[in-house]
Parts: C-alpha cells; structure tokens; sequence
C-alpha cells in the first residue's frame, strides 16, 4: 500500500527524505511485532508493541505531509490513514491482553503462595 502510494508518484519518489520516512515507518509498523514476540517475554513483547503502534501514528503523519505535497490523493491517504489505524488499535488491543495477562498470572501466583 505504502510503496504503491510512493511508485505512482514521481514527485514522491523525488522526495527522498519523505519518502524513506514513510518506508521506514511502514516497515517499523510490521517488523516490531514478530521482534518484539520473538523476546518471549511480555514485558519486551508489550515494549515492541508500542514502537508498532508509534511507527504507525508516525506512518499517519507522514502521508498528512504526502496528501498536502500532492502526492497523493485523497482516497489513497484515507486507505493508507484507515490501515495504519487499524493496526494501531489491535497493537493497543494486545497490550490491553498482555498486560491483564500478566496480572491475572501474577494474582493467580500469589493466591497459590498463600494457600
């Protein structure tokens, strides 16, 4: 979606700060998640999880810049805005789990002790 958005524009190729601004968020957006799961604790998986969430809000900001260039049209920057939303809130979502997770596990541990 992202490198679709950038190839149709060669105006955006041509801006080579803006554009590897937005590769680079795009690929933050996807490739924290597997690294922050593959830490195989929650604790790093959550913190991985926020970059996720960041380099998608950062992702956003990027395309306002592109839309207002021109680079884009409208419908394209709603798709790319509506996607890196959308990851956004399931990367909150899974932090809400993994956190309520830990708690649980935390709570259930310290009932055994006392028992």
């Amino acid at each position: 979606m992202v490198y679709d958005a950038i190839n149709s524009s060669p105006a955006f190729q041509r801006d080579r700060r803006l554009k590897d601004q937005c590769t680079g968020a795009a690929i933050s957006t996807m490739g924290a998640i597997p690294e922050g799961f593959a830490r195989r604790s929650n604790k790093e998986f959550i913190q991985f999880l926020f970059i996720s969430l960041s380099s998608a809000a950062e992702l956003q900001s990027h395309f306002y810049v592109a839309l207002d260039q021109k680079y884009v049209i409208q419908d394209e920057f709603d798709r790319i805005y509506r996607q890196a939303d959308k990851v956004g809130r399931m990367d909150s979502n899974l932090i809400i789990y993994l956190r309520e997770s830990d708690r649980h596990y935390i709570e259930t541990r310290k009932t055994k002790k006392t028992r």
